[in-house]
């Protein structure tokens, strides 16, 4: 740029422009408003954890611990922070459109749903001499299929949505229930375990259907990368291509956007269906690379989980892996928690993952009214 404000060589003029002192103390006060409301929720949560009749430190230590105090437990961070990445990712997508998409509970479960029937149709379930080594065709084919399913069960949210003028949120709640029914429907219908139906899911698949660990944890390389593939595609597509100019836009002024010319309601069934994809891939991960099974809880929350994720990082695609990272080891070690300290329940994870988002969210919103 040219500071002395002539011409460059293309014929454009650069002209420096300084910031009044009014827009000055409105960012300042924005800032202030943001940090404020987060260290106003840490004081209130050390105020809880007193009253509980524990010291915060002992809390914290016991919560660092309980996620990072062996290797099997860093494997369980890294195995949830997988499955928050993903969904966390897709779900950038929906609010960054304008929508709450609280179905991506039921997206995750359909995709473990349709990974599981494509391991049930294409793979050798028998667990003989041919099936020792890891059978790689039926595990790519499980998490296509979870893809697809997770994506059609995303789209028809959207077009309950978008045609049926039916509520992001009661949809997607709707059919949270519905694929929770579905999956407990097989599990204790035409897939229950030889012999007898049973909450613990479906009869476990042989090891050669396993993806491959890290040593004897629960993590998964092929799960955290494509955790980290999703986020990265993420933040291409939102802040380098017209796509994800037009989804802000979309998610900013429906109307204004459709008066522009920008095809509206072609971008909200593309956001449910990114969302709804990169749920169900989630979902088959949960599948072949974590439990092994189909049961009845596949979600283990973490599509609830990943919506606070997401709000907390601000609909920002490069946060979501710090603030991923911290709630996977803030719900991991919140478990040890009752049994470390007798006097603080593992409830108190939820609240303080609740609290940070209420009040960061409050906060964002008092700094967009300042800036108004």
């Amino acid at each position: 740029s040219n500071d002395s404000g002539s011409p460059d060589s293309t014929g454009k003029e650069y002209m420096a422009v300084s910031a009044t002192p009014s827009q000055t103390r409105s960012n300042a006060l924005s800032a202030f408003y943001r940090f404020g409301s987060i260290a106003l929720s840490l004081v209130l949560i050390i105020l809880l954890t007193l009253a509980s009749g524990e010291s915060p430190l002992s809390v914290a230590a016991a919560l660092w611990n309980g996620a990072f105090g062996t290797f099997d437990q860093i494997g369980r961070v890294i195995a949830a922070l997988s499955i928050l990445l993903l969904c966390g990712s897709g779900l950038v997508y929906t609010f960054s459109a304008g929508l709450y998409n609280l179905g991506i509970e039921g997206q995750i479960t359909v995709g473990a749903i349709a990974a599981t029937w494509a391991i049930r149709t294409f793979a050798n379930l028998e667990p003989t001499t041919a099936a020792t080594a890891t059978q790689v065709l039926p595990l790519i084919l499980s998490v296509i299929a979870g893809a697809i399913g997770g994506m059609l069960w995303g789209l028809l949210a959207g077009l309950l949505n978008v045609y049926g003028k039916i509520s992001e949120i009661f949809a997607g709640l709707g059919m949270n229930f519905m694929a929770q029914g579905l999956s407990i429907y097989l599990i204790f219908g035409p897939w229950k375990r030889p012999g007898v139906a049973s909450m613990s899911g479906t009869e476990p698949f042989h090891e050669s259907l396993w993806l491959g660990r890290f040593g004897t944890t629960e993590a998964t390389p092929v799960g955290i990368a494509l955790g980290l593939v999703a986020v990265i595609i993420t933040i291409i597509v939102m802040r380098q291509t017209y796509f994800g100019l037009k989804l802000r836009a979309v998610g900013k002024n429906l109307r204004a956007s459709y008066i522009l010319g920008i095809p509206a309601t072609q971008h909200l069934l593309s956001a449910f269906a990114i969302c709804g994809l990169m749920a169900g891939v989630a979902g088959s991960i949960q599948v072949i690379g974590n439990f092994h099974r189909l049961i009845p809880t596949i979600s283990g929350s973490l599509g609830f989980l990943s919506l606070l994720v997401v709000m907390l990082a601000g609909f920002n695609a490069l946060l979501v892996i710090p603030v991923a990272f911290f709630f996977s080891a803030l719900n991991v070690g919140s478990l040890q928690l009752p049994l470390v300290l007798q006097k603080v329940d593992s409830s108190l994870s939820g609240v303080i993952q609740g609290m940070l988002v209420l009040f960061a969210l409050f906060g964002r919103g008092l700094a967009h009214r300042i800036k108004k």
